[in-house]
């Protein structure tokens, strides 16, 4: 009997072993080589021995739109649930540059501690050992930003130590890391003390024009990627005369969008190997609309469809409310308005339906509807998590129409008026910053006059 109990256990543990040799070789056998080499016009990237070139989404929800659009990539800033977000890419056939959240100077971490660096870097080798063979992984990206508001030039040191050990225990993906917008100290910086990197990865808005040009300029020599890109920043738009930033219309994004996209990324496909378009999501940052694709709700923005034109080179097979301008009592959001406590406004935006290949006008089944926002108090840098500003209820009459009265807020400030347009799912918005005094006898300052983004047609 205790022979045979024996017996059975070693057969038991020699099948354990068995199956976690199996399933080992084959999580080997799944890793997916992506690389980077020079040819005679510039760089390009392989995958599994092909060309691939990226269009991609800063974010892991909406898979399927993302490829219904035309993108191929999917783009995360840390590796929380990171199996999760991996697994679902498979699934639809999209890959991940895996991002790795370095600790920021900015947020109280000091990369002069060395038993906190060799934390961190510990803490990343168990993630590369972790996913380094799951198909879906493109790329590595170490770090986002962490050149924001920094002074401690060691963080690249830690880079370099990631980067180093990726390259070791991982032949199939390649390196990168991701600056705030371009600057010619951290091009030199990450080719001084982070040889490993292999991609330089920028974030980039309304400045994206000079990144081809400047990035070789200040010595850069290798393969880069925009990795962030979209609407202008707010910390680059026209302000009103209280120091409110003035945000583009989905419209005015729309067209940025396709745009930048075709100018700036798609222009320079030998040494820009592709781009993550941001936000693949929706997140309170400056305003609840300035950066997100999708609303709170999941529904898509005008700008999806611009991505679609530019990245598939076809129109989008349902049409696109769309808000040619926004005006209240009579006056752009451009005009630095003030308006009187309590008094009665009337607000109109100007909406229509762009109908690509449908010769219906169906205008008639355009969904307005508006609200009033305190101008936001909780506003920071670099993405960091904001609460959202106060709705101020009770002051919109009939407010399911393109013209609407509305009554302004009793207490002196900065507010905002927000208009959704909706038609079959899709979403087409603008807000537009006003200012409320309590005097109504107050001597309203002169219009601010400012240089409006000029609008081009985003159809092919």
């Amino acid at each position: 009997m205790t022979l045979l109990l024996t017996f059975k256990t070693r057969t038991l543990k020699y099948l354990i072993a068995l199956i976690a040799f199996t399933i080992s070789i084959h999580s080997q056998a799944q890793a997916v080589k992506v690389e980077v080499r020079q040819t005679p016009q510039g760089w390009e990237m392989l995958r599994d021995g092909k060309p691939y070139y990226v269009k991609g989404a800063g974010g892991d929800t909406h898979l399927d739109i993302v490829v219904n659009i035309g993108g191929n990539s999917i783009r995360t800033w840390g590796v929380e649930e990171a199996q999760t977000i991996l697994d679902n890419a498979q699934k639809h056939g999209l890959t991940v540059m895996l991002g790795m959240w370095l600790q920021h100077e900015r947020h109280g971490f000091d990369y002069s501690n060395k038993a906190k660096v060799e934390k961190q870097l510990n803490h990343f080798k168990s993630v590369i050992d972790q996913f380094k063979n799951h198909p879906a992984l493109l790329m590595w990206g170490i770090g986002n930003e962490v050149d924001l508001f920094y002074s401690n030039t060691r963080v690249w040191d830690a880079i370099q130590d990631i980067a180093k050990y990726a390259h070791q225990v991982d032949p199939n993906h390649p390196t990168s890391t991701v600056t705030a917008g371009l600057d010619s100290m951290e091009v030199a910086l990450i080719k001084q003390k982070a040889p490993d990197i292999d991609v330089y990865c920028v974030n980039t808005y309304g400045d994206i024009g000079n990144v081809p040009y400047n990035i070789r300029k200040w010595g850069w020599t290798g393969p880069y990627m925009i990795t962030e890109w979209g609407p202008n920043g707010h910390w680059e738009s026209p302000n009103t005369p209280w120091g409110a930033a003035i945000e583009q219309s989905s419209l005015e994004k729309a067209e940025v969008y396709n745009k930048r996209y075709t100018n700036y990324i798609a222009a320079n496909p030998h040494d820009c190997i592709g781009s993550y378009v941001f936000l693949w999501g929706q997140k309170q940052e400056y305003t609840l609309t300035w950066y997100g694709l999708f609303t709170k709700e999941g529904k898509p923005t005008q700008a999806i469809d611009a991505l679609k034109i530019a990245w598939s080179s076809q129109d989008p097979t349902t049409s696109t409310p769309s808000i040619a301008n926004l005006f209240i009592n009579g006056k752009n959001a451009y005009s630095g308005l003030h308006i009187s406590a309590n008094s009665i406004n009337q607000a109109f935006a100007d909406a229509y339906l762009i109908q690509y290949n449908q010769t219906q006008n169906d205008t008639n089944n355009l969904h307005c509807s508006w609200k009033i926002l305190a101008e936001s108090n909780d506003k920071k840098a670099g993405g960091d998590l904001e609460n959202e500003a106060s709705e101020i209820p009770g002051l919109i009459k009939k407010g399911k129409s393109k013209r609407i009265l509305f009554k302004a807020p009793n207490e002196e400030g900065a507010y905002r008026l927000f208009v959704t347009i909706e038609y079959q799912n899709k979403i087409a918005y603008a807000n537009y910053p006003f200012y409320v005094d309590a005097n109504a006898n107050s001597t309203k300052p002169k219009s601010v006059r400012l240089k409006k983004f000029t609008m081009d047609s985003f159809n092919p």
